[in-house]
């Protein structure tokens, strides 16, 4: 695995690993990824938890198509178009869940719209990928 997942010593544990390294390979950056279904339609609209999990899960195929997978995620960045500090929340709680506890560091962002009729999630992530 290129990427160690990191764990500061002098900050309180918050449940969640503070930084990551690429220890080898290349960096992956993928772009804003939207909740779309195989006909570029949002799904399922407007639903905080369910379009988490749909973003996750088109990362996870970028990823493969890289040769690597969620393990290798080094940062991820998850904005929600949101009406309640809780939806924040909900989205956490949804990526917890899609890595199983062990979720690489996250920066969970409200944002007041993204661009897609129905879409109240976008996901940014950077991956390290094996070295060839």
């Amino acid at each position: 695995m290129p990427v160690s997942r990191d764990r500061s010593e002098s900050l309180p544990d918050q449940g969640f690993p503070h930084s990551a390294t690429v220890l080898s390979g290349s960096v992956l950056f993928t772009a804003g990824v939207a909740p779309i279904d195989a006909d570029g339609a949002v799904t399922p609209p407007g639903d905080v938890v369910g379009q988490t999990k749909q973003s996750l899960g088109i990362i996870k195929t970028i990823l493969a198509e890289h040769g690597a997978d969620i393990a290798d995620i080094a940062k991820l960045t998850v904005h929600v178009a949101m009406d309640m500090q809780v939806d924040l929340t909900v989205a956490w709680d949804a990526v917890v869940e899609f890595f199983d506890g062990d979720v690489p560091p996250t920066s969970v962002v409200g944002v007041t719209v993204l661009p897609l009729d129905d879409q109240v999630v976008e996901i940014e992530a950077v991956a390290g990928l094996a070295a060839d």
